[in-house]
């Protein structure tokens, strides 16, 4: 017999979003959880100074030029401008640190702090952006934004990356400047997963345009958890339900296999669109992955629902367990290890 609360609750596999160019366009600006993100909001840990250190530098690659001092008669005897900091000269910045550690709140804090047209986006959005609306039709909607924020600069096609390096190094040329997130630096991209000598170029090509910034650090989302995650019973899963569905909150409840086949029809860059007034995701039957291609996928759908910050609810296996087959031993290492803190920190996470 089925409750009420379940009748209730919706499905994440009954949704087949799309978003157009227009749409997506209109989406590149910081996460909800960022909307406030500043560099004073920023806690550097004094364990890392480079976390100080990335912040400043950051502050000042965002500041508006200093007005040229002119000093005596038409201009004679002006002296130099003071540097308000050693700010990097090239026109891209990239923040290369573990997951956990602050880069997309420095990312957030460096749009918010930037006057001027831009936008803000995840790697993913960007190359969905171009699918959307052809190269030329890509660039002519960002080209004049003063600043382009890339969040999470992980490659799994060369030719995305290509497509990429591309659209930085037109942009660039135009005066627009670039700040980029990820795990692993420029000069390693590709690293473990490609070696086509076109590929390495292309890399080669994007770190010249960049200033590459260290921060070290260990995960803060993770300071206060230990362990998995905690898979709840079948009992307390309805439970669950039942709960959110007597505050009046939306709570969706799916198979997680039949999940993980749905997040193969809809677009990556749609993924935001399963999520639309959900404030809970309830999962059931958790198990490992085993298949890379699920498995990425999974990891941009926790993504979106990271920067959405909706807790999960899920039975089975420990939601944080699901890469197997070795893929925790390949070059994907640090994504899945970024989304098993995500599913960690969400599984513990109070429901609005």
């Amino acid at each position: 017999m089925v409750s009420d609360s379940q009748h209730s609750t919706a499905s994440l596999v009954d949704r087949r979003p799309t978003i157009s160019g227009t749409e997506l366009v209109a989406t590149l600006v910081p996460p909800p959880q960022f909307d406030r993100a500043s560099f004073d909001s920023y806690r550097p840990d004094p364990d890392y100074p480079s976390q100080e250190e990335a912040r400043e530098l950051l502050r000042a690659f965002a500041a508006p030029a200093p007005a040229v001092s002119r000093g005596g008669f038409f201009g004679f005897g002006r002296k130099k401008a003071e540097s308000v900091s050693a700010a990097p000269t090239k026109p891209g910045i990239y923040l290369d640190g573990g997951f956990g550690v602050g880069k997309t709140h420095l990312l957030a804090a460096t749009w918010h702090a930037t006057t001027g047209r831009k936008y803000f986006g995840t790697f993913i959005e960007y190359t969905a952006l171009v699918g959307a609306l052809g190269y030329n039709g890509a660039v002519s909607v960002l080209q004049g934004a003063r600043l382009i924020c890339i969040d999470e600069f992980e490659l799994d096609d060369p030719g995305d990356t290509m497509l990429m390096t591309r659209l930085i190094g037109d942009l660039t040329s135009t005066g627009t400047k670039f700040v980029a997130t990820s795990n692993t630096p420029p000069n390693a991209l590709g690293e473990g997963r490609f070696a086509a000598a076109d590929f390495m170029r292309e890399i080669q090509a994007m770190s010249d345009r960049f200033t590459t910034i260290r921060i070290d650090g260990v995960d803060y989302r993770q300071r206060d958890l230990e362990g998995d995650a905690v898979p709840l019973s079948d009992e307390e899963y309805r439970f669950a339900l039942a709960d959110v569905a007597a505050a009046h909150e939306r709570m969706t409840d799916d198979d997680f296999s039949a999940l993980i086949e749905h997040l193969a029809t809809v677009h990556p860059s749609s993924y935001s669109g399963l999520l639309t007034g959900v404030q809970c995701i309830g999962l059931r039957d958790v198990h490992v992955l085993t298949d890379q291609s699920s498995a990425l996928r999974f990891v941009a759908f926790i993504d979106r629902v990271y920067d959405a910050q909706i807790p999960i609810r899920a039975t089975g296996a420990p939601i944080t367990t699901v890469f197997g087959g070795g893929m925790l031993d390949g070059g994907y290492r640090k994504k899945y290890l970024r989304c098993m803190s995500r599913l960690n920190a969400l599984s513990a996470s109070e429901i609005a």
